[in-house]
Formats: C-alpha cells, structure tokens, sequence
C-alpha cells in the first residue's frame, strides 16, 4: 500500500523519478489489532455484556507506543484504511474474521498542529455514526443542549463545514440531532413551536423521566439520562456523554448495529503529564464507551494502570485496566475470554524491510533510485528507525540536487532532526539524564541519576518509561537507549560543550566503579558489566584507570576470558594508559579465538607503548610468555617468566610455576618437583605435581593432583582453574580407567559450559582420545585435532596428540602407524622441548631406545618404561574383555 510523495516528487525535476511513500508491512500488529479486536467483539456480544456497567474492568483498549518516527502514524492510517475497506488491505494482512460492515473506523489525530480538543472528538465519533441512518435520541438530545449553551448563534452545520468533518462524513448529523429533539417533543404531545427549543424540550423530559410515564419508556432505561440533562452542559458534562452513546449503540437493532473502532493518534500531544486535564476527559469517554474499542498510538506507554496517577484521572489502576499493566495482569473471571498485554511496542524495521522501503520509496523507469551500495549504508545506519530512512531519502534527493552523484559515505550521518524529535517532549531535567544515558550501553534508574548529577531520581524514572528506552528486565542494568537515538544525541547534539560531556563521562564512570567496590566479591557480572562500560569511558575520554585496575586484575585471575565489548585498538591508536588497557583486556579475552602468534604481536604493541602502571606491564609481560610458550618459543618464553618472577609482584607465583613447566619441557623433572613444592595455591602446585606424575607413568597420582587441584580451586571460587584441572584428571583418569573416563570427561565439560577456554577444551578432547584408544574413531580425533591447533596456533600441544597417537597405535601393535608417529614427535621436539614425548612412545610399543633425550626421569627411565609398558598392557587386556 502506498500513496504519493508529493514532498519527495517535488525536489527534483527528473519527470521519470516515482516518489512513493511506501508502506512497509507490519503484518504483526494487524495480528494483535485483529485478535483483539476478535476478542472485543465476543465480549461485548455476550449475553452478560451491560454497556452501563460502570464497575467492570475495562479490556477495550490496544496501545501502539514507540519512538518518533518509528511509523506509529502510518501505521494507524493503514489499520483505518484496512478497516474502512478490504479493498486497502495490504496483502499480506490476513483477512479478518467479523463482517466488513460491522466495523466503523474513526481515526483522529491529537497532534498539536491539528488542535484537536475534547469537543471536537466527541463531534468527531458522532459524526462518524451518522452512517447507521437513524438519530440516537439519548445521546443527540444532550449533544444539542450543550451545542447551544456553549456555542450559542453558531449553527453546528457551520461548524462541521470549517472543521472539514461535513466533508468527511456529510451534514447528516445536525438533522439527526433536530430529528432526535423532534421525536422526543412529539412524545411528550408538547406544541411546534416549543418542541424546537432544546431547553424546554429536556425539561420536559427529564420531569417525564422522573415521573415514570409511558410516554417516555423508549428513553426511560437509559438511567443516567436524567442526571445527565439536568447538569450543568459544561466540558466535564460532555465527558459523562460517551455513557449515553454506549446505551445507544447497545439498543440498535441487529441489522443495524457497528462496533465503532476509535483510532487515537498522537496521543503524546494531548497536553502535560502534570495536569492530564485532556486526558482525564479521554480515558473518561473510553471508561464510559465500553462498546467502541480504541486503538491509541503515541511515543509513551498509557500509564492508566498505574496507581500513583490516583487524583489525576478516574479510573486508574491494573484492575481496572488489566491489559495496560507494565506487566499485565490476569483478566478477572468475570471476563469470558482472557485479555493479553495491550501495550505493545512497535519495533524497528528488519534490515530487509529498511532496504524493501529504501527500494520502493524512489524508483525510475521502474527500478530503484537508491543503488543497492548507498541502501546497505542508510539500513546499517538507521537502527530500523523509518524516520532515520526518510530524512536519508531526503538528503539522497538533496545531493542530486545540488549535482553530486550520492555515494555510500555521504549517509554516514546523523540528522539533527532526529534529536529535535527525541527531545521535544522532554523536560529540562529529562534532557539533561538522555544526553548523560546516552554515554552509556546500559543504565539503570540510579546510574542514570549519578551520571547526570541530579539530587532526585524522578527524571531518570520518567525517562526509562520512554519508547526509545529498552528494557531488558534480567540485565544488571535493565535499560539502554534506542542504538540511533544513541548515536544522534551523541553526535548530533550541540547543546552540551566538550566540558559538559567530559564531567558526564567522569561522572558515569566513577558511579561505575562505586558498583563495583560495593558488590560483594564482585560476582562475575558485575565484574564484566562494569569492567565493559568502564573501558568505554575511559577510552573514549581520556579518563585516569582509578578502579578499573583492580577490576582488570580480578578479570585475570579466574581465568574466564569473557569478551569485552570495546573494540580493538592497534599499536598506532594507543596513546593513554586507557587505550593499552583496552588493548591489553581485549587482547586476553580475544586469544581463545586467534592464533597465538597474533596475540604475541599485540601484547608486544602494549609493552612497547610504555603506558600501563607497573602491574600492568607485568601482566601484559606474563601473558606474553604464556603465549610464546604455547607457540613453541620455549627460550623468550622463559626470559619473559623471568622477568616477572624477579619482580616479585602479584604474577610472580604464576611465573615460577611457569618457570616449572619450562623445566618440566626440558625435561629436568627434579627441578620442576622441587620447585612445585615451594608454588603453594598461587602458583597452582597441585596441577604443576599432576603434569609431573602422569610423564613418570603414573597416572593415577596425577589425578589425585588434579583433584586437588580442582578442589582448591573450587573453595576459592576460581571456575576456570577447576575446570582446567578437571579436563587434566579426566585426560589422567582415561590412562588408567577409560571405564571411569566418561563420567570425568562430562564433569569437564559441564564445568566448561559458559566458559572460553579453547585449550582446557581440547585437553578434554584428548581425554576423550586416551578414553577411546584401540578404537577406530580414534584416527578420526587425531585429525582433527592437528586441524584445530594449528588454525589456534597452540603448537605447544600438538606433541600431546601425537604422544596420545602413539598410545593409540601402541595398543593395537600397529607398528606402521606408531613409525609415521614417532616421525611427527621427533620433528615437532627437535627444540627439546618435549623431547622426552619420544621416549615415552617407545616405552609404551616396548621398543629399544637407541637416542634417549636427556630427561631426567624421577624414578629413573627402567621404572617409568615399566609402568607405560604396563599402561598399555591393560588397555589391550581391558578391550580383550570387551569383545
């Protein structure tokens, strides 16, 4: 469904060029419209439906809210247009489920520049009704009496002729009114010339109505009626009036009634939130029309059932409006068919529905006007906003103009437009915390008062009711900004100076650093949260690292590596102690997934700028030797431990332990057994005995160890060490017990889950391999294997698959394969480390060692070649049992 763009056609004076404004689908909310609307109608056709019933909670209306420009008004222009005629349906709207001519749509449009105002609503429905043919008496009588009290020598014709609703739905309704005034003087058998003064027509009645008399029993069972004409023909009486229009529609005769379906657009135009004197007036007709059903599309949820509005407005409250609850309610059991959630978000547009709009919105000779290059640009851009796509359609057309062919950078670009929309609405206040949220990915009501440097939190609160703020109620901080909003106050906005954004920034990031410290521990998700948010700040702003050290050290200590959410930043952009830390935190978490070499580089830029305080450094320092390690340099590896334990700072434990496994890869065992037992739980001692004990053969006391290991880990509540150790004692357990390995190798992986740990996974795998020697998936793992490390750049594991290979080929005897093997080991250790993995291949085939390595075997090379020859003795006897 679309219509011309008459703006769009006349910027340009190329004839061939179509301005359609085109209507993307929302097949969604007409689902919602239609079931709710079904629903509607089942209730108020049941038998126990009492349109007088001023107690019953109302289920009547559907809430359409979301930020300006998201296509709220288009949208209720086409649910009229699909109401008024199926012929405007867009296609892929399902066919509804009532009779056409049973729907009256009324759309009216509350924005500012309409001024639409109470009375020229109720006019407005009216008017609309005038298409059942016949005069509604109860309503038509009081309408008249207040026309002429407040209007007087002003004819309702000339009215409805300088409104445009004569035009709209024709001069039927003032006769229907003289007609209503008619029938009731003839009624009450008073003279012609009195039966045309209003006034003396509804006293006359009203005495009727209180005497009881048949003459009058046609209106007699409206029982309000009465009140209602002997009152005070006022503003505030006319909101009571809608109470008359419901008896009325209620009493039609079946081949005449409709169900008018009142769209209300703009409604965050209807005046201020402190006084909500138009809107009392509205939710008064809505509460008293139980048997129209309204469709209200506005930036802002309703907020009518929420009980602090008690005073403002009549009938607020989840129970009396149990759809309109922030959470809603269940329907109470008086209502025959259930009531869902009636306010309901309209979304951003899909990336294919952006580039469908962009697509259609301007074509020439039938094709698209806007390349397929410069859509990609608008749609990355726009978030899904529809306002953001016809502001970039606009400056498309400017371009042109002014006789530049549009390229793809020209739409790198924010609108101030979308600023002035955002903020139009907004008090001072409310501004003043937008522009301080909008520093941030995520806030919550305290946040976002300490960020803008308010004293009371009333304007955060308000803000976070917004469209354009997000909810995400299980977050730690369960809101944050539309991504365009976000952008547009960021770098559009021009009220705030650099000073003003800079104090936010400071502002925002010392509050972040007080959750920080005041969470106990702090669990990981406050660590994480803060710790993403806080790099931001700091990077963006120049800021000193104050609490974010402390959060790096306890991000490193477990080991974890969730991603942090700021970009990476390259050795050339790197000039303040914030931009290493970046760097360097990003670096850590990004390892799991880039080859080891790639991470030696980036950890030798941060080193090199010199920007990180001393501890710093040290860390960048030790994660560097980790990383030459795991890429098979084992000598800078040692000089870079080294260096760490020297200074004797927080890392110093950790690099002697790697000190240990450097003379466990050489092969000087002793050194490394002396060494693990002055390592103590910081230096992970459990685990350094565990890699020591299965090299001699024994298995089972390294997973001893690795329990341990494991257990202290757990007691100090370090979830990625337990897991390591636990994929090392379930790789130890599958040498000896591979019956026992299964239920140890799925502990490993349930300890693993929610972790990023890319070489703890693979020792699993290996486990995995042990666990299935002598079976012939095994060559199959091994494969893979070698892939993965070699895609991780983890070279310092490969020698272990291969090792895990030759236990494999041991077992079955395959002397051919265990040659290929030995072969691999042979090239992969020629460095010596790991020289000793030979050695062990020929203990296991019980072969002759004619080159041993220069290992220093613990107990001596006879008895560890006697426990690995024995090792794979009872795998074979073991898989014997099996067959």
């Amino acid at each position: 469904m679309a219509g011309r763009d008459l703006r769009a056609l006349f910027s340009t004076n190329d004839r061939r060029v179509q301005a359609a404004e085109a209507f993307t689908n929302r097949s969604s909310q007409w689902e919602t419209v239609a079931a709710a609307l079904t629903e509607h109608l089942e209730r108020i056709g049941a038998p126990g439906f009492d349109p007088e019933d001023l107690e019953a909670p109302r289920t009547n209306v559907l809430v359409f809210h979301g930020v300006g420009g998201i296509g709220k008004t288009t949208l209720s222009r086409a649910l009229e247009a699909a109401l008024t005629d199926a012929g405007r349906r867009p296609s892929q709207w399902g066919e509804p489920g009532w009779p056409a001519d049973r729907i009256l749509p009324v759309r009216i449009d509350l924005s500012r520049s309409d001024g639409t105002d109470f009375e020229q609503i109720v006019l407005t429905i009216r008017a609309a009704l005038t298409r059942i043919g016949r005069p509604l008496p109860a309503f038509d009588l009081a309408l008249r009496r207040y026309w002429e009290a407040n209007h007087p020598g002003e004819p309702l014709e000339e009215y409805l002729r300088r409104s445009g609703l004569g035009s709209r739905f024709g001069q039927a309704l003032p006769q229907q009114m003289q007609s209503a005034l008619a029938d009731v003087a003839q009624a009450l058998m008073l003279p012609g010339t009195i039966g045309s003064v209003v006034g003396q027509v509804t006293g006359a009645l009203v005495s009727a109505l209180r005497e009881r008399r048949q003459t009058v029993r046609a209106l007699a069972g409206c029982a309000r009626l009465a009140d209602l004409l002997e009152a005070e023909p006022d503003l505030d009486t006319l909101s009571f009036y809608p109470h008359l229009l419901a008896w009325e529609l209620a009493r039609l005769p079946k081949g005449r009634r409709v169900v008018p379906v009142v769209l209300l657009d703009t409604f965050e135009d209807i005046g201020d939130r402190t006084r909500r004197d138009l809107e009392r007036l509205i939710q008064r007709a809505v509460w008293l029309l139980p048997n129209a059903f309204w469709v209200i599309t506005g930036r802002s949820r309703l907020q009518w059932a929420d009980p602090a509005l008690q005073g403002q407005l009549d009938y607020i409250g989840p129970a009396a409006w149990p759809g309109l609850a922030h959470t809603a309610v269940p329907a109470p059991r008086t209502l025959a068919v259930p009531v869902a959630g009636r306010q309901v978000l309209v979304g951003d547009f899909s990336p294919e529905d952006c580039d469908d709009h962009l697509a259609r919105r301007l074509t020439r000779d039938g094709q698209p006007l806007i390349g397929e290059p410069i859509r990609q640009v608008i749609t990355a851009r726009s978030h899904g906003l529809p306002l953001y796509l016809d502001l970039s359609v606009a400056r498309f057309l400017e371009l042109r103009r002014s006789g530049r062919t549009p390229q793809p950078g020209d739409f790198d670009h924010d609108f101030p437009a979308l600023v002035a929309r955002t903020l139009s609405d907004l008090t001072p206040d409310e501004r003043h915390v937008l522009r301080s949220v909008s520093l941030l990915d995520a806030f919550d009501v305290p946040l976002a008062t300490r960020a803008a440097g308010l004293a009371h939190e009333g304007p955060a609160l308000r803000l976070t009711e917004r469209p354009f703020v997000r909810d995400t109620p299980f977050g730690l901080w369960p809101f944050h900004l539309h991504g365009l909003i976000r952008s547009a106050v960021r770098n559009a906005d021009d009220r705030w100076t650099e000073r003003d954004w800079q104090q936010a920034a400071q502002r925002a990031f010392t509050t972040l650093g007080e959750q920080y410290h005041a969470a106990d521990g702090p669990g990981r998700l406050v660590l994480i949260a803060c710790l993403r948010q806080g790099l931001r700040l700091a990077r963006d702003h120049r800021l000193d690292l104050a609490w974010l050290t402390a959060a790096a050290w306890t991000y490193v200590s477990d080991s974890v590596w969730e991603p942090l959410a700021p970009p990476d930043t390259d050795s050339a952009g790197m000039d303040t102690a914030a931009d290493a830390l970046v760097e360097l935190l990003s670096t850590l978490g990004r390892r799991q997934h880039e080859h080891r070499a790639r991470t030696v580089s980036r950890l030798t830029a941060v080193l090199d700028t010199d920007l990180l305080p001393g501890d710093l450094q040290e860390m960048a320092l030790y994660y560097r030797a980790k990383s030459l390690r795991d890429t098979g340099r084992a000598t800078e590896s040692r000089r870079d431990y080294q260096q760490v334990a020297d200074r004797s700072g927080r890392l110093a434990p950790a690099a002697r332990r790697g000190l240990a496994h450097a003379a466990r890869l050489a092969g000087d065992f002793p050194t490394a057994l002396a060494a693990a037992q002055n390592l103590g739980w910081e230096g992970r001692h459990h685990r350094v005995l565990g890699d020591l004990y299965w090299l001699q053969g024994q298995p089972e006391r390294a997973a001893a160890a690795y329990l341990a290991g494991r257990t202290e880990a757990e007691q100090h509540g370090k979830a990625g060490e337990a897991a390591h150790s636990q994929a090392l004692r379930a790789f130890a357990v599958a040498l000896y017990a591979p019956d026992q390995a299964t239920a140890e190798i799925d502990l490993a992986h349930q300890l693993l889950a929610g972790l990023n740990l890319r070489a703890t996974t693979i020792n699993v795998r290996r486990a995995e391999l042990i666990r299935d020697a002598g079976s012939d998936s095994v060559d199959d793992q091994i494969t893979t294997l070698r892939t993965e490390l070699d895609i991780a750049g983890l070279a310092s594991l490969t020698p272990a698959i291969e090792l895990a290979g030759a236990f494999h080929h041991a077992v079955l005897d395959d002397h051919i394969a265990l040659h290929a093997t030995l072969t691999r080991l042979r090239e992969q250790t020629s460095d010596e480390d790991h020289a000793y993995f030979v050695d062990i291949a020929h203990f296991m085939a019980g072969l002759p060692l004619d080159d041993p390595s220069p290992a220093q075997w613990i107990d001596g090379e006879p008895a560890t070649r006697s426990r690995w020859r024995a090792l794979v003795t009872a795998r074979r006897e073991h898989l014997g049992s099996l067959r």
